[in-house]
C-alpha cells in the first residue's frame, strides 16, 4: 500500500506541479479548514461523490474508511454516496478510462487522493472560487489560478457562471488585460455565502483524504510527548537519588 501511495504522489506531482508552476502568481484565499468538523466533512464527501467522482478518482482511499472516519453510517453511505454498486470496502474509483479522459479533456484528470498535500488546501479553495466565463475555452470557462484549465466548472449549477473582473496593467511595455477576480451572475442554486461554505466543505474533505490518520497521529503525538516528559522527570529524580551519596 505504501508503495502505491508513493507512486501515486509521484504521478500526481508530474501532472499538476508543472501547471501550478506555470500559473500566475495570485494571492491564495485562506480555506480555514477544521478536520474535527464532521458535518463539514460529510457535506464535502457528498459534493465530491456527486460532482467530482465522475472524472476524478481517489484510488488510495476506501469508502469504508471514509464513512467511519467522518461519521457516516455504513447503510447511509451505501445508499446515498455509492452510485455504481461498489462494495463498501472498495477504493473510490470511477469507470472512465485514461484514453477517453485524455480525448475529452486533453489530459486524464488526476487522482485527487493526495491533491491537498501536493497543492495545499488554500490552493484548492481558491481554485474552486476562481472559475469565470470565457467563451474562447472549450467548456466556456477559465480559471484565474489555473489559466486555460481543461475541465468544466462542475459546480456551476451551485455557484452560477461568474463573470471576470479585469484591470489594465503594464507588462513588458505593453498594456494587457488581467483577470483579478470574479463576480457571480446570480443564476446558481446557492447564495454567495452558501457557495463559499460548499467550497470550504469540499476542500476540507480533500484535506482529510490526503492524510486520514492526521487527527489520530496528532492525538497520539501529544500522549507520547506527555509520557516522555513524565519519564524525564522520573529519570532525573532517580539520577539525583543515585548520586546523592557521591556529592
Amino acid at each position: 500500500m505504501m508503495k502505491k501511495l508513493i507512486i501515486g504522489l509521484f504521478a500526481l506531482s508530474i501532472n499538476v506541479l508543472p501547471a501550478m508552476a506555470a500559473g500566475p502568481s495570485v494571492p491564495l484565499m485562506e480555506a480555514g479548514n477544521d478536520l474535527t468538523d464532521q458535518p463539514s466533512l460529510q457535506r464535502g464527501a457528498k459534493l465530491f461523490m456527486n460532482y467530482c467522482l465522475g472524472c476524478h478518482q481517489m484510488q488510495y482511499q476506501r469508502y469504508e474508511r471514509t464513512f467511519r472516519d467522518i461519521g457516516i453510517p455504513t447503510a447511509v453511505g451505501l445508499e446515498q454516496l455509492i452510485f455504481d454498486g461498489s462494495k463498501v470496502g472498495s477504493h473510490i474509483t470511477n469507470a472512465i478510462t485514461k484514453d477517453d479522459a485524455a480525448k475529452w479533456f486533453g489530459a486524464a484528470p488526476p487522482d485527487l487522493t493526495l491533491i491537498a498535500r501536493v497543492k495545499s488546501p488554500d490552493y484548492i479553495y481558491t481554485y474552486l472560487k476562481s472559475f469565470y466565463k470565457d467563451e474562447s475555452r472549450p467548456f466556456g470557462v477559465n480559471n484565474i489560478v489555473f489559466p486555460l484549465v481543461g475541465m468544466p466548472h462542475v459546480l456551476q449549477e451551485l455557484q452560477g457562471l461568474p463573470t471576470p473582473i479585469t484591470e489594465e496593467v503594464e507588462e513588458h511595455g505593453h498594456t494587457v488585460t488581467k483577470v483579478i477576480g470574479t463576480e457571480t451572475d446570480g443564476t446558481g442554486e446557492m447564495s454567495v455565502d452558501e457557495y463559499d461554505q460548499a467550497a470550504r466543505d469540499l476542500t476540507n474533505f480533500l484535506e482529510y483524504v490526503g492524510e486520514p490518520s492526521r487527527l489520530e497521529s496528532e492525538a497520539l503525538g501529544i500522549k507520547v510527548i506527555g509520557f516522555l516528559v513524565i519519564l524525564f522527570i522520573l529519570a532525573f529524580m532517580l539520577k539525583k537519588e543515585y548520586w546523592r551519596d557521591v556529592h
